[in-house]
């Protein structure tokens, strides 16, 4: 699957980027290797692909096929590799050219991928910007595409008190995963948003209010009736984790 990949190769990344030590960017070469030859390419043409969830599907689902692109674009740039690049472009391409006219992405092409929701959302941003940055290819449409989805996300899934709504239309279930990604998709874009930290830390709050327990740890989810209190390690504490650490290094 690449959504997992694609995290262990972000933390390799940003590995080799703080130790300057080789081991970690060649671990997260290695995932381009994976997505090089093992995912399937459901969209290919000369301006376009689309990559696979995993080796045993023909799917396209958008925030996937990101990943899959912002790893080859950001491991690309570190070895110099301007083929990872050019590929990750297309991907990117293919992807802004199926927003919605009012900015949002449903989850996927298909017929029965129509919805739209906060977190998956939030992983396009966040893969846009990356590309963005790793890629001399990415051009000025990207950037018209990333600040028509930001806007879009940032006016539609969050209310006043920093409840971060699962969809764009409707606020149950609350989700920690949708919170810790939501802060997350802040803090890295607030030079788009002079008010992107000030919502980040009312949905930090917001979180630790409602969706912690007494012993330390987040829910899943709260929906209408009820709580589900299974403390997943990835998806609910490994997220806010590393969400709660990116808002405090703001802090200094």
């Amino acid at each position: 699957m690449i959504v997992p990949t694609a995290f262990a190769a972000r933390a390799m990344i940003e590995a080799y980027q703080t130790f300057n030590d080789n081991k970690y960017l060649e671990t997260a070469r290695t995932s381009c290797e994976f997505i090089l030859k093992d995912l399937k390419r459901t969209v290919e043409s000369d301006e376009e692909v689309c990559f696979s969830y995993s080796p045993l599907d023909n799917t396209k689902i958008f925030n996937a096929s990101m990943f899959a692109a912002e790893i080859l674009a950001t491991a690309g740039a570190l070895t110099g590799e301007t083929r990872l690049g050019e590929l990750a472009t297309r991907a990117g391409r293919y992807v802004i050219r199926r927003q919605g006219e009012d900015g949002s992405w449903a989850y996927g092409a298909g017929s029965n991928q129509r919805w739209i929701d906060n977190f998956h959302t939030a992983y396009v941003l966040l893969s846009l910007r990356r590309i963005m940055k790793s890629s001399r290819d990415a051009g000025v449409d990207f950037d018209h595409s990333l600040r028509r989805g930001y806007r879009f996300w940032r006016e539609h899934f969050f209310l006043a008190d920093g409840w971060p709504k699962y969809y764009h239309d409707k606020p149950y279930p609350a989700d920690t995963h949708a919170a810790a990604t939501a802060i997350v998709t802040l803090v890295e874009l607030q030079d788009m948003d002079r008010e992107a930290l000030s919502l980040a830390r009312r949905i930090a709050c917001w979180t630790l209010r409602n969706l912690r327990d007494d012993q330390g740890f987040f829910y899943y989810q709260r929906r209408r009736f009820y709580t589900v209190h299974t403390p997943f390690m990835r998806w609910t504490q490994g997220w806010m984790l590393y969400a709660l650490e990116r808002l405090l290094e703001e802090r200094g």
